[in-house]
């Protein structure tokens, strides 16, 4: 961890600007997950013992910036304020009197949560003026919203130097420990499995991991291309034709290097994707796929990459198998996120529709590590740097 911590902080009676992301799902007002919010209780928990005035921000949805009630984050507040158990003041606007009236009320209750970010388009434009009047706020800044890191932001980049004191939430310091750890020095065999729709989403990962990795097991609709780059029959599957020579690349790099680079040995096809419609498991390269399409890895394939699994001491996975939020296609996913579960060493899931297939298979409590960030996760295991990480001071 290079970069300072909230705990690095002197917060004592000072008032604190937590970045959070508190881009939850609402449906008619009501919040359906609130997993975003509890992640980051423990930085606010920290804040709050050390004496701070708590004052939160976050993004929600997108308002294409102005004011939308079905983005207001009034909903969050009040779910807020039922798990830290005690009341929330909340902004009607994040910048201007609103906030500055639900900063001074604050004082009492000690956490305010300001209205969503994204009313204002100047918070995307990074915009310096706003950046400034959102640091008006406060004395400290904190950043503990690893999912928008990868966003050169207002209130994640330009609104940082306004601060003599700022440093990474306990949320952001995690997610920084161990996917520094998948791009340091893992412990051996390393693997990571790459799932998903697109080879043009992972390329930067799949290359990164590629100088890093033992083992890389792809799966997901990407499959398809490095399939039809080997010249192998897909069917109506799901292939970026524009993105052959990469796949073609990927695989030269892995033997050049003496990378396992392991794609499904089977798989289930269907005419389309939909649970009722009739599927089978074929061996890839079948022929017979005709017109159908590959919808997920096929039971020797999950056999296989479960092996490949058994005694990895490091485990990075991002993107499901197949279509999983279909149930006919969900199986070999979900028997990939059981393998992963079973490794004894460290496992890290890289956000987004892996986090989903884990809940679905309900080992989630097994895992070591579920990152916050689906598209941060991608870009920092991708080599990237994150604005939200390089906008944050370093430790002298």
């Amino acid at each position: 961890m290079t970069k300072y911590s909230v705990r690095d902080l002197d917060l004592r009676g000072k008032k604190v600007f937590i970045r959070v992301d508190f881009n939850v799902p609402i449906k008619n007002g009501a919040i359906t997950d609130d997993t975003r919010i509890t992640s980051s209780l423990p930085t606010i928990h920290y804040a709050l013992d050390q004496g701070a005035r708590v004052i939160l921000a976050s993004h929600l949805g997108r308002p294409k910036g102005k004011p939308a009630a079905e983005f207001s984050l009034k909903p969050v507040a009040d779910r807020l304020s039922e798990l830290l158990e005690r009341p929330v003041t909340f902004a009607a606007d994040c910048v201007g009197e609103p906030a500055r009236k639900a900063v001074a009320e604050a004082e009492g209750t000690r956490v305010a949560l300001l209205e969503n970010l994204r009313f204002h388009s100047e918070e995307e434009n990074n915009d310096a003026g706003f950046a400034r009047s959102l640091a008006e706020l406060a004395e400290v800044y904190v950043n503990d919203a690893f999912g928008a890191a990868h966003r050169a932001h207002a209130s994640v980049a330009a609104m940082v130097p306004h601060f003599t004191a700022a440093g990474a939430g306990l949320l952001m310091e995690k997610e920084l420990e161990y996917l520094g750890l998948a791009l340091g020095e893992p412990e051996r065999p390393f693997v990571a499995v790459i799932g998903g729709a697109k080879v043009s989403d992972k390329i930067e990962v799949i290359e990164s991991m590629m100088s890093r990795v033992d083992r890389l097991l792809i799966g997901g609709a990407m499959a398809y291309t490095f399939f039809k780059a080997l010249g192998m029959p897909v069917g109506k599957s799901l292939v970026e034709d524009d993105k052959l020579d990469a796949a073609r690349s990927i695989l030269d790099h892995a033997k050049a290097r003496g990378v396992v680079l392991q794609l499904p040995v089977d798989h289930v096809v269907a005419d389309k994707i939909d649970g009722a419609s009739p599927t089978e498991v074929l061996k890839v390269g079948d022929a017979t796929i005709g017109e159908r399409m590959g919808l997920d890895i096929g039971p020797e394939s999950a056999r296989l990459y479960a092996g490949l699994l058994s005694d990895a001491k490091t485990v990075v996975w991002n993107g499901p198998m197949g279509v999983f939020e279909v149930a006919p296609f969900a199986k070999g996913t979900l028997a990939v996120a059981n393998a992963v579960a079973g490794v004894s060493g460290t496992t890290i899931i890289g956000g987004g529709d892996s986090v989903a297939a884990i809940n679905a298979a309900g080992v989630a409590d097994r895992m070591t590590h579920i990152s916050t960030g689906g598209g941060a996760s991608l870009e920092f295991l991708g080599g990237a740097e994150l604005p939200g990480v390089a906008a944050l001071p370093d430790k002298r």
